[in-house]
């Protein structure tokens, strides 16, 4: 039977502007969805996979495939014909074998079928939803003459803008089979870096939002499904994270205790009291969490650190 690591993260609480390039006049704009009935800002799960992404070109030996350049603002590869997957134990880059690829092929002559050369990502992540409902905050500013090319072809007048923004916290998950991998010590190195985002969209470089957990619920099981994902709430607008829905599955043995590792703010509430009386393995930092994640998973999977 299959071994899974599943996770759910709770961000700290900060001001996020826009996450895109998309305006609606000289607004631009957060991405919105209606979650539970009420209108909420999310950031999508491309913003997290690419900011994942450039953290791992960091941390990896070696690097990743892809890689984007600043200075050029455009993807550089180093294969990018993934030839290393041709080979049952050839070279591969860690971005590949976490997150996948696809590179897609026309047919020479009409009638003929295409090719399509996948691999479907073992680490999947979800978008990231709010967690309290955006009550339609906008700023409102204006650009100094000349302050950009744009602004100078406007003259000697202050150029307004404005944007969208939202104080909250947001909480996103993901889920990995480790087994799938093709090294599979790359699976610590995933969740090692998902505790580490950092860069998560933005537009240009007007606002910083910190995306590292504030608070995480990792679950280590042979069971297929997570029963975690989005299972923390806010009931005092955001200062603090319970996670309700995760004690209840707790009590009704749908999620073992012992598959379970906690860690950050979430500890010192009544749901880390509640999983500490349940025999859960909770810690009051995230980084320390983290590790005995990464102990267990490299374990289970016979990878020496």
């Amino acid at each position: 039977m299959s071994w899974h690591v599943f996770g759910n993260i709770a961000t700290s609480f900060g001001a996020a502007a826009n996450n895109r390039g998309e305006n609606e006049g000289n607004i631009t704009t957060l991405q919105k969805l209606v979650w539970q009935g009420q209108v909420h800002s999310s950031v999508s799960a491309e913003a997290i996979r690419f900011a994942l992404r450039r953290l791992l070109a960091d941390m990896e030996l070696g690097g990743t495939n892809r890689r984007w350049n600043e200075d050029k603002r455009v993807n550089e590869w180093k294969d990018h014909q993934f030839l290393g997957w041709t080979e049952k134990n050839g070279d591969t880059f860690i971005d590949d074998d976490l997150l996948g690829y696809m590179t897609a092929e026309a047919a020479s002559e009409e009638g003929e079928a295409g090719s399509a050369n996948v691999r479907r990502a073992v680490l999947e992540v979800t978008r990231a939803v709010s967690l309290t409902p955006w009550s339609g905050d906008v700023t409102f500013n204006a650009a100094s003459p000349g302050a950009t090319p744009s602004a100078q072809k406007k003259g000697n007048n202050p150029v307004p803008y404005g944007a969208e923004f939202h104080a909250t916290r947001y909480q996103f998950g993901f889920a990995m089979t480790p087994e799938r991998l093709r090294v599979r010590a790359r699976a610590a190195k995933a969740v090692r870096a998902l505790a580490s985002l950092r860069n998560v969209a933005g537009n240009h470089g007007r606002f910083l939002f910190d995306f590292a957990p504030d608070s995480v619920v990792l679950r280590l099981t042979e069971d297929p499904a997570p029963r975690l994902l989005h299972c923390f709430e806010t009931f005092d607008e955001g200062k603090t994270v319970e996670a309700p829905a995760l004690i209840q599955r707790v009590a009704a043995g749908d999620i073992a205790p012992s598959e379970l590792v906690v860690g950050g703010a979430l500890a010192f509430g009544t749901t880390g009291q509640e999983l500490k009386k349940a025999k859960a393995a909770v810690f009051d930092g995230v980084k320390a969490a983290i590790e005995e994640a990464c102990k267990r998973i490299n374990q289970q999977l016979g990878v020496e650190e």
